[in-house]
């Protein structure tokens, strides 16, 4: 069997490639327009509330507020690669 030539074996690499490419593309585009026709099936979210609301919302107490803080700190300290001793969380706010 006589070996193929250089020139053949350089097109049929890229031609492979590119087909490979394209058929990324395909692909991305039809998971794309599956994942778009799936989100419109969610329902509308709830209107905001009235403004009067919003104050009460954030006075509400926050439960086991100190446990919820220690976390936190050691979280961004455990981020920072530092102690969480040196950490000091001024305020927090439920968003």
């Amino acid at each position: 069997m006589p070996e193929p030539s250089i020139p053949f074996v350089i097109l049929m690499g890229v031609g492979i490639v590119f087909i490979g490419l394209i058929c990324i593309i395909l692909l991305s585009m039809a998971m794309s327009a599956i994942c778009r026709a799936m989100g419109d099936k969610t329902p509308a979210p709830a209107p905001a509330p009235a403004a009067s609301a919003a104050p009460a919302a954030q006075t509400a107490a926050i439960p086991n507020r100190q446990a919820m803080i220690a976390a936190i700190a050691v979280a961004v300290a455990e981020e920072m690669g530092t102690d969480p001793a040196g950490i000091r969380i001024l305020s927090v706010k439920k968003i």
